[in-house]
Order: C-alpha cells, then structure tokens, then sequence
C-alpha cells in the first residue's frame, strides 16, 4: 500500500483516480490545486506525488519541485495530456518523475504505481 498525494484541479478526475487508487489499497489524499497539495505536503509524508501539469494557482511541475525539495526520497508521476509538456528539460521538472499520459486505463494508473513502489 502507498500513501499517495493526488493533485487534480478535474474534480470529476480526481473522484475517480481517487476511488480507483483507493481500491487497489491506496491511502489517497486528493486536492483540486497545486498549492493546497503543497500545504499537505509540509505537514505530512506520502510515498507518491500523482499530479496533473496544468492546473490553477501552482502548476504540477511547479509541485513536483517543490515536493522533491520537501522529500527528495518521494517519488513522482505525472498525469497530463501534454507529455511534451513534462519531457521539456527546460521545465526543470523532476528527472526521475514519470509521466503517464491522458486518457489511460485505470488498470494502467495502478500498475504504474505499483510499479514506482517497487523500484
């Protein structure tokens, strides 16, 4: 089981990666904006960072920056439908992050985290 900071400004989305993860085993902390994650992250440890890039207020590279300053133990992944987005160095994303681009099969989000957990 991973405890997983879910960071998706979808609100659809986020119930259901959330739901999704939860019933694989998840522990799932689910927040609508970068910052409101980034709050959760100074108070509390978490195996796994899952986020979207674009959102309001604090963008998900902008987080997973912040998140590895934070933990640089915890790991990373990217959930977008701009992957091109997240593969640009000039971002200064993460280089261990992993990207699992949108639309994707739930089956394909768990396996991907199962995945990061064990490595």
């Amino acid at each position: 089981m991973a405890r997983i900071l879910l960071a998706e400004d979808d609100d659809s989305m986020r119930r259901f990666l959330a739901k999704a993860l939860e019933n694989a085993g998840h522990e799932v902390a689910a927040y609508g904006r970068g910052d409101q994650a980034h709050e959760k992250l100074k108070d509390d440890v978490f195996d796994i960072l899952l986020t979207d890039i674009v959102m309001p207020e604090m963008d998900g590279i902008e987080l997973a920056r912040r998140a590895a300053d934070l933990d640089p133990t915890m790991k990373i992944m990217f959930i977008t439908g701009f992957a091109a987005v997240a593969l640009n160095p000039e971002n200064a994303a993460p280089k261990e992050a992993k990207v699992l681009s949108k639309p994707f099969h739930l089956k394909d989000l768990v396996a991907e985290v199962e995945r990061l957990m064990a490595a």
